[in-house]
């Protein structure tokens, strides 16, 4: 008898370990896994060593320090005008743990849980080990719109919750007011729970605050909030995130996180409290970097002759291949690019369950000048020797 659990017994690597192996194995300039070259803030290296000389390294509460509490709610009044009390708040290492913690808390046998196509790859992985059926919503390029008679053919009498990524990745699409309020009016007339995976929700370029569907009328009581300082200060490998939630359902959640992780190491909990206690002109020169880096990258590949979508949000462009006049399929292409290009990037098909577009190309801009236009140089050549294949 095999012991192991049936999920894990044929799972894979994720697309994002899989490319980034070949980066590495090829040399290949790394455009796909998702994150900053910037260096940290020296303010938040000085905040993170200084924590550890004169702050305590041992266990510290379950559901986080109550100063980085505090300092959630306090950014989240500021920056989106949310109200939230530290008791809606659990701090969590990363927010992936923060959605395997909500997951877990509501996902009973049988569920059945809505996801917006492309999707995050863990978020259906997990949806089965809780027992539930992920139910796969297709958006559809350019514009990624969420359709309401789309989203109400989904529904049955199973259906308990829906996951909505906002802004999306890997699209960089963001929800407008309409959209949201659609959902939300879709999850209170069926009762549906919504967690919101609102990781990118200060990495946006639209000039607009992020609007939470938890703001949204009658959403307070039904919808978790998962943020990530991960994603807010460039510091993907801090795994510091969070969930907010209302006090019972938050209690709940705290208590599966409890025995997750338990706990998130201090010394980042203290740092991330005293970044998100900046000042927003704090914050706007790394904003202004990545601005010019994404607009440098979709300056290039459109010289290029790559064809990029609208996208208001994340760290991610995503290229139509077959726009481009690119005639293989954008797995293809990635797998051949890494190798014979020497630049990783992600087929958006990856994250995809059932049959979506094949001929979506994500690429990461969060680089310095020199490593963005050398990628596009290589993309460039390798786009005219590409030939559709047999």
């Amino acid at each position: 008898m095999n012991p192991i659990h049936p999920i894990y017994v044929s799972m894979a690597p994720t697309i994002f370990e899989h490319m980034s192996a070949l980066a590495k194995a090829h040399g290949a300039i790394n455009l796909g896994q998702g994150f900053p070259d910037d260096p940290p803030h020296p303010d938040m290296v000085a905040a993170v060593a200084r924590a550890i000389r004169e702050k305590s390294n041992q266990y510290p509460p379950a559901f986080g320090l109550p100063e980085l509490r505090a300092a959630i709610c306090d950014f989240y009044r500021r920056r989106q005008g949310l109200a939230l009390s530290t008791d809606q708040v659990v701090v969590t290492s990363g927010a992936t743990e923060a959605l395997a913690a909500a997951i877990l808390t509501l996902v009973k046998e049988g569920d059945e849980v809505l996801l917006f196509q492309p999707a995050y790859d863990s978020y259906a992985p997990m949806i089965r080990r809780a027992g539930g059926t992920p139910v796969s919503i297709h958006l559809r390029p350019p514009d990624w719109r969420y359709d309401a008679e789309q989203l109400a053919a989904a529904i049955t009498p199973r259906t308990r919750l829906l996951i909505l990524n906002d802004p999306l990745n890997p699209a960089g699409k963001v929800a407008s007011e309409a959209e949201l309020a659609m959902i939300a009016d879709t999850c209170i007339r069926h009762d549906l729970i919504a967690i919101c995976d609102e990781v990118w929700e200060d990495v946006r370029f639209d000039g607009l605050p992020h609007r939470s569907l938890l703001a949204m009328a009658g959403m307070a009581e039904r919808a978790v909030k998962i943020g990530s300082a991960g994603k807010i200060f460039g510091l993907t490998g801090w795994k510091t995130g969070w969930l907010c939630a209302s006090g019972d359902l938050a209690q709940a959640l705290g208590r599966a996180h409890q025995f997750l992780t338990f706990t998130t190491p201090p010394a980042l909990q203290w740092a991330v409290a005293e970044g998100l206690g900046q000042s927003d002109d704090w914050f706007a020169p790394q904003h202004r970097r990545w601005a010019a880096s994404r607009e440098q990258l979709s300056r290039g590949l459109d010289v290029a002759g790559f064809v990029v979508l609208p996208g208001a949000a994340t760290w991610f462009l995503c290229v139509d291949l077959a726009a481009s006049g690119i005639a293989i399929s954008d797995r293809d292409f990635s797998e051949r690019a890494v190798r014979e290009a020497g630049v990783a990037t992600i087929p958006v098909s990856a994250l995809w369950e059932g049959e979506g577009p094949r001929h979506i190309l994500r690429l990461c801009f969060t680089k310095d000048g020199p490593t963005i236009d050398a990628a596009v140089e290589r993309l460039k050549r390798f786009r005219e020797t590409v030939r559709e294949t047999p």
